[in-house]
């Protein structure tokens, strides 16, 4: 897929980000703590001048963190019968597999369970698996941050769409017949990933 890449300005201000937070995590010393602190806001200003996003809003997405900077994670769901796949319709009126961000308190099994519960009202059991993808490398638009996507393939145990502030609606669709979707969130290749894992009892799981 075509990817638009970040400027390099980005990669500076990831890097001082993840540079404050570590030292914001380990140092003890007050003074050095200011000073990481600061270069953190520099980070922040950093984001904020060049993407025209208010300064407090970048600190909540990009400096929220703690500990040792890491890759936020992914799970999208797979759920697939009578070669049709799951998907859902976002507020946009886009559309994706069912998923999220993964909870503190969660496993990206458990996690899968609930996107899909809440997102399409389906009660659902993880089986197996489908790939580890570093979202910048499979979607048109690269995020600030680094975010790991798990695709994981599931099936019905029960349930029916229930209203919900995350989605409109859910629906079952063929490959050849997917309707407009938030490449943001879901590309067509993963799709067909999809498809291709859930044929194959012997699928080896690719990861970036």
């Amino acid at each position: 897929m075509k990817q638009h890449p970040l400027p390099r300005w980005t990669d500076w201000a990831r890097e001082l980000q993840a540079l404050a937070q570590a030292g914001l995590e380990y140092s003890r010393d007050p003074f050095d703590r200011e000073r990481f602190q600061r270069i953190r806001e520099i980070s922040a200003e950093m984001v904020s001048e060049g993407t025209g996003l208010p300064l407090e809003r970048v600190k909540d997405l990009f400096c929220g963190g703690s500990g040792y900077q890491t890759p936020k994670l992914v799970v999208r769901a797979a759920v697939i019968r009578a070669d049709q796949i799951l998907l859902v319709q976002e507020r946009s009126g886009l559309w994706a597999l069912p998923g999220g961000w993964v909870d503190e308190d969660q496993s990206i099994a458990s996690n899968t369970v609930k996107e899909v519960q809440e997102e399409a009202g389906l009660q659902v059991r993880p089986l197996r698996l489908i790939a580890v993808q570093d979202r910048d490398h499979h979607h048109p638009a690269p995020y600030i941050y680094g975010v790991c996507q798990f695709f994981v393939l599931c099936e019905v145990l029960g349930g029916t769409f229930i209203p919900n502030i995350e989605t409109l609606g859910s629906g079952w669709f063929p490959l050849d017949r997917l309707p407009p979707l938030d490449l943001d969130k879901t590309t067509p290749e993963q799709v067909a990933l999809c498809f291709t894992a859930q044929a194959d009892p012997n699928w080896t799981v690719p990861f970036d």
